[in-house]
């Protein structure tokens, strides 16, 4: 009981954090907001110079050249790996839903299982120092 309690903490706390920080921010945020697919936005789409905003999404140059300053050196690195992920979700022709598959669902899925695992074999180990 007490690692499904665990389980479920570890699941909602995120969650719960995530859509708390957005609701305060959509709600203080005094900008334009940018609409796609009738789906209105936290961040407008002008190019600002003091913020990443959809501008950046849409056109990753203006973004590179204004606001990244210490990963600058990496982009030989960085950029094959970047667009690659890029040009893979799009080949789907369902960018938007194989983006969220993938980032929001997936991924944190996959790192919330290793987690688990993680704590769970550490409790088992801590059970056997005891009885040790």
């Amino acid at each position: 009981m007490k690692t499904i309690i665990l389980s479920l903490s570890l699941i909602l706390s995120p969650l719960l954090l995530i859509i708390s920080v957005n609701e305060y921010i959509k709600s203080i945020s005094a900008s334009s907001h940018y609409s796609k697919n009738k789906i209105i936005t936290i961040n407008s789409s002008e190019k600002l110079e003091n913020k990443c905003t959809w501008a950046c999404h849409n056109n990753t140059t203006f973004c590179k050249e204004t606001h990244v300053k210490y990963a600058q050196k990496h982009f030989k690195l960085i950029d094959p790996i970047y667009f690659g992920i890029i040009h893979n979700l799009k080949s789907t022709t369902k960018y938007e839903a194989a983006n969220i598959f993938l980032f929001a669902f997936l991924i944190p899925l996959l790192m919330l299982y290793v987690l688990i695992r993680s704590i769970l074999i550490q409790l088992k180990i801590n059970k056997l120092g005891q009885n040790g």
